[in-house]
């Protein structure tokens, strides 16, 4: 695969408070997906897949897991001019500050950006799940000579509300930019050219700049967010123009998204297909060796390596690595993130790593590590919308269990 002269930008994300208690013990991009997968694998296997081997990802918050799950996976070898790197937050002589925003953390680094030389520059989110050519964004960037390319989605009216919306003109020029606006405002949004059930378009917080554009954005303006601030400030003095993406794209930064992408990976006919062997999403070999299951029902269900299930029922789920599901458990529309390591010794006066016997859990999302005693009932008794304790959460109606957490013997949640 041709290698092109592009410098990806990946942005690690802040505090991730969206995607708590997920986020308590690990940064967003590190929150585990698909079984198997981590968040950030899918913005680098999109760049790897486009020929674009010179990653930046920038990180600060929570970063341990990330950072050991980025050295020892994305090794592009000795022949290779490419890597993929991390530019975590630190306090300079300079800089005594953290990040303050997505255009702040990028202005902090443009020494390390500019030793790349790239010709140009794309800035990523780390938390959305979609599969995109990065050639393409870019062609479409040469052809309009544009100074900055901004990635869009059509949506409804009903979605509008949550993205930053852009209208452009009949050449894709952006003439507009507004973020998250209200009711009002959005009969001005309109795009020439988009059906009536997707009238308006979003930006999906990707970016390609010209190099040179981007340090002289980043030095002149003194924002701290490209959405907010920078993309906006510019469409009055630079050619911004949108590159329109009409495939499957989501943002998994909230508990609700998140919980729906896993569940429609499990579908027969998923939105999204993991099964591409011309644009893999790739992680970290494990050598795992493959699953065990004892007379098991299982309907609609992602089973990832390693898993040893007893005796149970399992429907529209996704189960992760090392997952234990002992005997007469039924689980309905839950990802089960499963464990970091089998375990050897069962820690006296605990439950089993995994999931106990007779239990029925509906409705959930059980973070890696966690020991679910026998006969326990996950399923929302009270039907609560939000709530917080020390052994769960709730958010949007569903039940997550956070990472190392054990729920004690016939608990009724």
């Amino acid at each position: 695969m041709k290698i092109i002269d592009v410098l990806a930008i990946i942005l690690g994300g802040g505090k991730g408070t969206r995607l708590y208690p997920l986020t308590k013990y690990r940064a967003k991009p590190a929150v585990p997906f698909g079984g198997k997968f981590r968040i950030i694998d899918v913005p680098i296997s999109n760049c790897l897949n486009s020929g674009i081997n010179k990653i930046y990802i920038l990180t600060q918050f929570n970063t341990h897991s990330l950072h050991r799950h980025i050295y020892s996976t994305y090794s592009l070898g000795p022949f290779s001019n490419g890597f993929v790197d991390i530019l975590a937050a630190q306090q300079t002589m300079e800089n005594t500050d953290w990040y303050q925003g997505t255009a702040d953390a990028v202005r902090k680094n443009l020494p390390f950006i500019n030793e790349i030389k790239a010709a140009y520059t794309m800035i990523l989110s780390g938390d959305h799940l979609y599969r995109m050519d990065y050639r393409l964004f870019l062609e479409h960037h040469i052809k309009n000579k544009a100074e900055i390319t901004v990635a869009v989605k059509p949506v409804s009216r009903p979605d509008a509300g949550h993205f930053g919306i852009l209208q452009t003109d009949e050449k894709c020029r952006i003439v507009q930019f507004v973020e998250k606006p209200n009711s009002e405002l959005l009969d001005k949004l309109k795009s020439p050219g988009l059906p009536d059930e997707t009238p308006f378009l979003a930006s999906m917080g990707i970016y390609i700049f010209a190099t040179e554009t981007l340090h002289k954005i980043l030095e002149q303006n003194p924002s701290d967010d490209f959405g907010k601030n920078i993309i906006p400030a510019s469409i009055s003095t630079l050619n911004v123009c949108a590159y329109q993406f009409d495939d499957y794209w989501r943002d998994i930064g909230t508990i609700e998204s998140f919980f729906t992408a896993n569940l429609e990976l499990a579908r027969f006919q998923p939105p999204f297909s993991l099964y591409d062997e011309h644009a893999p999403i790739y992680t970290h070999a494990r050598s795992l060796p493959a699953s065990r299951l004892e007379n098991c029902s299982l309907t609609q269900t992602l089973l990832a390596d390693g898993c040893h299930i007893g005796e149970s029922k399992i429907s529209e789920s996704v189960v992760g690595i090392r997952t234990i599901i002992q005997k007469g458990t039924t689980i309905e529309k839950c990802v089960i993130m499963g464990a970091d390591y089998f375990e050897q010794v069962q820690p006296e006066g605990s439950p089993q790593l995994g999931i106990g016997q007779n239990c029925v859990i509906k409705n959930a999302i059980i973070d890696k590590n966690a020991r679910i005693g026998n006969n326990v009932q996950i399923v929302n008794r009270n039907q609560l919308k939000e709530y917080e304790s020390e052994l769960f959460s709730i958010r949007d109606g569903i039940v997550v269990i956070p990472k190392n957490t054990t729920i004690p013997e016939r608990m009724i949640i």
